[in-house]
């Protein structure tokens, strides 16, 4: 069975998920990683091979948009369709965090 693309199911990874907050404001492919690394506190949390292969996918299924280079540095930023995937990914994860949050203290957890 092929591997399901993670944007077609709408759970993105943990890397996605940064990547689309990062890109609420446009940001080069370094900056990124620097932001990230700044928002989690841990160092390398996402390397530049799974950051240039999710960003070439994330622009070929519209979520970002490549904005005007600077300095040789490609830039990206969020599209619509971006920022819809973004609120409805951070919804899921709070309904996860709730859920558990209710389960735990049910249990005295």
């Amino acid at each position: 069975m092929p591997k399901q693309d993670t944007f077609e199911t709408e759970q993105l990874t943990d890397a996605a998920f940064y990547i689309l907050l990062a890109l609420i404001e446009p940001l080069h492919g370094y900056a990124i990683m620097k932001y990230i690394e700044q928002l989690t506190g841990v160092p390398g949390m996402i390397g530049p091979g799974t950051l240039y292969t999710l960003l070439k996918k994330m622009c070929a299924n519209e979520l970002i948009t490549q904005t005007a280079a600077e300095e040789g540095k490609k830039s990206y930023v969020l599209t619509d369709k971006g920022r819809i995937l973004l609120r409805h990914e951070l919804t899921r994860r709070e309904t996860i965090v709730a859920t558990a949050r209710k389960i735990m203290l049910e249990k005295g957890i």
